[in-house]
């Protein structure tokens, strides 16, 4: 198998007939070379496929790159992709490339992954947390390398960041069943812990407190170890004494676990899940829906202001919610 290699700057000194010095003159855009001279050496860049070295060029002048990167979690989680789609396309509008990692939803491996993306100069970090305590980045802040939580804030550390209005989303949600006379009402996510599940189940709460409800722990299927069912969570849930007539939950992995256990019992109750998700339109799944493209490039516009403005005060975004009916959550109670 052939194994060629990147064309260098020689390369293209020597098939050009100039020397190095007056490559890397035309590539820095130098108004020092005569036209001529500058229509050979891109003529022979072209031909030898040569692409400079911005990352390398920008280090050894002691400065960062152009790139920003983003450190997400679980690598098969569309949402992120979304997010990060989200972020590349403002990024590119304002001449900023991204450099993508993944945590795989690891707190153990976050720090890990965080510094070898800074080791790369970065121009700015964006942050999916997993960890517990972000104050590690303290030192980095301080140097100047605008942080910005992205869908959920960092821990310890005083930075920018742009959430869903995760609260607000799951009670209304939730308001919508109680609405149809639902008072049996089910939380179900996996995992639990997490800044948006945990702000979801306030939301939760503060819904059924409106209609005087207090949830008891039988409606609360909360999970926290990514290797156990959630399906059989629900299905433990759906065939004690008292099962809900209604079932919320914390985000779209927990939504296509319960529509399974659901439709494996035949089971009539009420869904709403939090997240959109493929094929829940023609499943008539009710969700609560957002914009995680929006998400992305309302954190990339965090970072662009403040690599421009560094001093300014920290900024929180907020995303919008809103609840998208479908029938799945418009069933009223039965039994």
């Amino acid at each position: 198998m052939p194994n060629p290699t990147r064309a260098t700057i020689q390369d293209v000194a020597r098939l050009a007939g100039v020397s190095a010095k007056t490559v890397s003159r035309v590539f820095h855009g130098s108004d020092q070379v005569r036209p001529d001279t500058r229509e050979r050496v891109m003529a022979a860049a072209e031909r030898l496929r040569f692409r400079p070295n911005r990352v390398a060029r920008d280090l050894r002048r002691g400065g960062v790159t152009s790139t920003v990167g983003f450190v997400i979690g679980d690598i098969q989680n569309p949402f992120y992709f979304t997010v990060a789609g989200g972020i590349e396309y403002e990024l590119a509008q304002h001449g900023y490339t991204m450099l993508l990692a993944t945590t795989d939803d690891s707190a153990e491996t976050e720090r890990r992954v965080v510094d070898a993306v800074l080791s790369q100069g970065v121009r700015a970090l964006l942050l999916i947390p997993v960890a517990d305590d972000q104050s590690y980045l303290e030192g980095e802040r301080h140097f100047g390398t605008p942080i910005v939580g992205v869908d959920r804030p960092l821990e310890n550390l005083l930075s920018d960041t742009v959430l869903l209005t995760n609260r607000a989303g799951m009670a209304e949600a939730v308001r919508s069943l109680t609405a149809l006379g639902h008072r049996r009402i089910a939380f179900v996510a996996n995992p639990a812990s997490v800044h948006t599940v945990r702000e979801r189940l306030a939301g939760y709460r503060d819904a059924l407190a409106e209609v005087g409800v207090s949830p008891t722990d039988r409606w609360l299927s909360l999970g926290d170890d990514p290797t156990a069912s959630t399906r059989d969570a629900v299905v433990e849930l759906m065939r004690s004494s008292e099962p809900p007539t209604a079932i919320v939950t914390g985000n779209n992995r927990a939504t296509t676990a319960t529509l399974q256990a659901l439709r494996d019992l035949d089971s009539p109750c009420a869904l709403i899940g939090f997240d959109d998700f493929e094929l829940a339109e023609m499943l008539g799944i009710s969700v609560v829906a957002h914009d995680a493209h929006a998400l992305g490039r309302a954190a990339a516009l965090l970072a662009i202001d403040r690599i421009d403005r560094p001093t300014a005060p920290p900024r929180r975004v907020e995303i919008a919610t809103s609840l998208v009916q479908r029938g799945s959550g418009e069933r009223p109670p039965h039994g």
